[in-house]
């Protein structure tokens, strides 16, 4: 009984080979057709290119470099062309957010991180970003300039910047997703 057993599953072994040496295709010498795929994997030719995804949740900032809130959501036409972004304003953590849509071609991606600059012991009001002083003892006289950080990622950018105040975000029209 093992023996025949072990007969059978060689016999089976020997079947499912040669099923398997049947669906190499021939090796072909045309150097045209295999150099077609690899250059079209060529991560080079995707250099100075974004990562769509790491654009989500981009924080945005006006001209003043005040926060205006960050990016839900980017919003393509049927072609993949990107034509508006959605941005959050205020709220915590997403509630109480307001949603806007702006046309992409109104928002400014940054590849370089903000230089803060302002005077020392002004509060920052309005959302600004807090400006950065020098010297060890905590306080500072004058304008204080913290340098820009070297760039971190090729593959997106620092921030982006939208040309309005966050009470003008408001009162636009809340963009909503319908089902329609």
């Amino acid at each position: 009984m093992l023996t025949k057993t072990a007969v059978a599953g060689l016999a089976a072994s020997a079947l499912l080979a040669s099923v398997a040496f049947a669906q190499n295709p021939p090796a072909t010498t045309d150097t045209a057709k295999t150099a077609a795929p690899a250059a079209a994997s060529d991560t080079s030719s995707f250099k100075g290119t974004w990562r769509a995804s790491k654009l989500v949740g981009l924080n945005v900032y006006n001209d003043s470099n005040e926060s205006l809130g960050s990016i839900n959501d980017l919003l393509t036409d049927k072609s993949g062309d990107i034509k508006g972004v959605v941005i959050g304003v205020g709220g915590f953590l997403g509630v109480g957010e307001h949603l806007v849509a702006v046309p992409i071609d109104k928002v400014k991606f940054v590849d370089e991180p903000i230089a803060y600059t302002g005077t020392a012991g002004a509060p920052a009001t309005g959302g600004a970003r807090p400006t950065t002083g020098t010297g060890g003892t905590g306080t500072t006289t004058g304008a204080a300039t913290a340098p820009a950080a070297p760039k971190k990622n090729p593959w997106y950018p620092d921030h982006a910047v939208f040309s309005a105040t966050k009470d003008q975000l408001k009162a636009m029209p809340e963009f909503k997703y319908s089902t329609e």
